[in-house]
């Protein structure tokens, strides 16, 4: 598949979500958040990355209520994402780069040495743990960066979305794990 590939895969999806009423969204995101309390690496977790959901990704906002973990959420700066420590009973997102909420920059920012998870939004995820994201390549070039790809990592994406393969390029970096509605699943190794 090519790149073109991607972006025909990537719109039919974008309009699947779309096409998804509030209830329905709603109770899958119940069931994804369901599902990555049950896995033992997120339970283990105590400083956790995650996102604010939009264009209907999978709301994760429900794990915010587990208090006893450290939440940090990205800002788009340039090309990069910067994390930072966020509070979700003191602190309120506001809208930045693309619309999508953000915390303020003057929030304390989190390093990688001080992360033990990062939840990543996607279009979709196959089962050797390659990501369609949106095109920006925010997420490839964090992981690229060694610090950072230490980090354990969990796309999270609907169910009719994770599929055994999706085209790749050059510069994608595989995830440890997709997180659905139904199950958590690991990487498969390539051989």
């Amino acid at each position: 598949m090519t790149v073109r590939d991607k972006s025909i895969l990537r719109r039919q999806w974008l309009a699947q979500r779309r096409a998804l009423t509030v209830t329905d969204w709603q109770q899958r995101s119940a069931q994804i958040c369901s599902q990555l309390r049950q896995f033992s690496g997120y339970a283990a977790a105590q400083t956790v990355l995650t996102y604010s959901s939009y264009r209907q990704e999978p709301d994760l906002h429900a794990l915010l209520a587990d208090s006893h973990k450290t939440w940090g959420f990205p800002r788009c700066v340039g090309r990069d994402l910067v994390w930072h420590r966020f509070d979700p009973v003191r602190h309120q997102l506001q809208p930045g780069a693309f619309g999508i909420l953000e915390p303020d920059a003057l929030m304390p920012q989190l390093v990688a040495a001080q992360v033990d998870l990062i939840l990543v939004p996607c279009v979709g995820g196959d089962r050797q743990g390659w990501r369609l994201g949106y095109g920006g390549g925010f997420y490839d070039r964090l992981l690229l960066d060694p610090d950072w790809a230490k980090i354990p990592t969990i796309g999270i994406t609907f169910d009719e979305m994770f599929v055994e393969s999706l085209p790749v390029d050059p510069w994608d970096q595989p995830l440890q794990a997709f997180c659905t509605e139904t199950a958590v699943y690991p990487r498969l190794a390539v051989s």
